[in-house]
């Protein structure tokens, strides 16, 4: 119960506070967002629930909303839409497996500190993600704000289903879902502390009882069972279960991209340390008690975890009274929900969906590297157009790929002495710095692995070749070779080869990693080279090395 430790009585109003505000903004959207799953709303109440405690328990942030979550739903959604009819008993069995598993990768990964995780996707792959699920949570909805019948399928075609049903468009839908959007759109310019979708909701339902539009054609909710869920582990064969586990994957993955990013974004208020670890065992706890109780995997909210934030909340008490109001409401208020119109909450996710486009890192991101803009275009599309979970299979390939493709970039350059100084930089046209007779002084700046080794063996050759036999002495400047695999030793003991075959001496000045320089002795390399030809800087090296002086004489056994 670290998030709840120091707590004091003068932190009660505040907690109180957030706690009744995250409430009534949770109600509407773990209602729209169960829908949105296929999912009963009451579902959408239990695994708020399920994901609040779990995370006041074992969580370490104090203001982390864990629940029902739109960025996740339409990925795990669509999966199961493959395996299983839509809300069927095999559909709410294998959801719940589904979050059973994603709750134990989640949880795992927090206690074996795998939190490097978070950071697979980059910030473009993640913008093209959340474009394409916004897409598709309008897609899903408009259906309902125009009174269509409802669509299932692939995304494109139910676009075209939906346009050519356009004459069927029920206006008295339409206005309610409209006049809901121009709510919460129009409070959140004034303060999104203004729980204005349960607003909108609430005015919709009267207005649906006021003037019997259910005889107008307008689709509501209906009274909602009472009650509460009894605990229990969902019966999944095998095959079902196995089938789940590449979704299980990508659905954690994602989880731990947006809870590691909304713990970061809500520090801890005393200087002490962010633990995304500990937050991603809450997290993971959370889906784990959702799916015991027949509710689906929760994931970490930035827009409730920052109301509770601005609203004065203390410490997770706030996310225990949000959740002992919603379940009250789902355990006994059920017919308060009966006339709740479809159409309002169709509104509040198409508001979701609108929200977590981010337009402005999108155009940043085109106007300052319009090659990475790429990967937001590509990974938009891949999830609209094929299925959701192949899509962000894609997206997170391309991410990887990215990120190899900026290591395997990565060329050995010639450094020169900046004059008057020790300090050995990249030589530039306004100043070319100084060189030694003999001397050839090395960067690589990256880490060595077998994705760039072979560059780096070529590299370091190419500049050792071009100065032909002036070269007596080269230095590599280590201090960004954090590490060396197997492939990139044996890349580095053939350089060392070269250049001994070249009639020079081979030195390591500024290997700071600890990393790298244990690998150095692993695999043999400090033998090689000799512990006197190892220096913390380049000019220590060049003074002790320097190409006139007499040498010790070279060690044998290079392999």
């Amino acid at each position: 119960m670290r998030a709840l430790s120091g707590w004091g009585v003068n932190d009660l109003n505040g907690d109180l506070a957030a706690g009744i505000t995250l409430a009534a903004i949770a109600i509407p959207e773990q209602m729209a967002t169960a829908r949105l799953g296929g999912f009963a709303p009451q579902i959408g109440f239990f695994t708020f629930v399920a994901g609040s405690v779990a995370f006041a328990l074992l969580g370490a942030n104090r203001h982390l909303s864990a629940g029902a979550d739109s960025t996740i739903t339409p990925l795990f959604a669509g999966g199961l839409a493959v395996i299983a009819t839509s809300g069927s008993p095999h559909y709410l069995a294998m959801a719940g497996m589904l979050a059973l598993m994603v709750g134990l990768l989640v949880a795992l990964s927090g206690i074996f500190r795998l939190g490097w995780i978070a950071d697979l996707l980059s910030v473009p792959v993640t913008t093209g993600f959340l474009a394409g699920i916004s897409v598709h949570i309008i897609v899903s909805q408009l259906p309902s704000l125009f009174g269509l019948p409802a669509e299932s399928g692939e995304t494109v075609r139910r676009i075209g289903e939906i346009a050519a049903d356009l004459h069927l468009t029920n206006p008295w839908s339409l206005a309610i879902g409209l006049g809901v959007f121009a709510i919460v759109f129009a409070a959140g310019q004034v303060s999104a502390r203004i729980p204005a979708a349960l607003i909108g909701m609430v005015l919709a339902t009267l207005g649906v009882v006021a003037f019997d539009l259910k005889n107008r054609g307008v689709e509501v909710l209906g009274a909602l069972p009472n009650g509460l869920p009894a605990p229990g582990i969902p019966t999944v064969d095998f095959q079902d279960a196995r089938a789940l586990v590449p979704l299980a994957l990508l659905i954690a993955i994602v989880v731990m991209v947006q809870t590691a990013a909304t713990s970061r974004s809500f520090p801890p208020r005393n200087g002490q340390a962010t633990d995304v670890n500990r937050d991603f065992v809450g997290v993971g706890a959370g889906s784990i008690v959702a799916g015991l109780f027949g509710a689906f995997a929760v994931n970490a909210s930035p827009p409730r975890t920052a109301i509770v934030a601005q609203t004065g909340g203390r410490s997770q008490l706030s996310g225990l009274i949000a959740a002992a109001i919603v379940l009250t409401l789902g355990a006994f208020g059920g017919t308060l929900l009966a006339n709740v119109p479809q159409a309002a909450l169709a509104a509040v996710l198409m508001f979701v969906a609108q929200h977590i486009l981010r337009w402005r890192i999108a155009v940043n991101v085109y106007r300052q590297a319009p090659g990475e803009f790429a990967l937001i275009l590509i990974t938009m599309i891949a999830i609209v157009i094929l299925p959701i979970e192949t899509g962000v299979a894609i997206g997170i390939g391309l991410s990887l790929l990215h990120g190899i493709w900026g290591s395997t970039r990565t060329e050995p350059i010639e450094l020169a002495q900046v004059p008057g100084t020790s300090v050995w930089w990249p030589p530039n046209g306004s100043n070319a710095g100084e060189q030694h007779a003999g001397v050839l002084v090395a960067a690589f700046q990256a880490p060595l692995s077998f994705v760039n080794a072979d560059r780096f063996k070529r590299g370091l050759r190419d500049l050792i070749d071009a100065r032909s036999d002036d070269v007596k002495l080269v230095v590599l400047e280590a201090s960004n070779i954090v590490e060396i695999d197997y492939t990139a030793a044996q890349a580095l003991i053939d350089t060392i080869c070269h250049c001994r075959d070249k009639g020079a001496v081979f030195a390591i000045a500024r290997m700071e990693s600890l990393r790298a320089q244990a690998a150095l002795t692993r695999f043999g390399i400090a033998d090689i080279v000799g512990a006197e030809r190892i220096f913390h800087s380049v000019d220590a090296a060049i003074k002790t090395l320097d190409p006139g002086k007499p040498q010790p004489q070279e060690q044998d056994g290079i392999g």
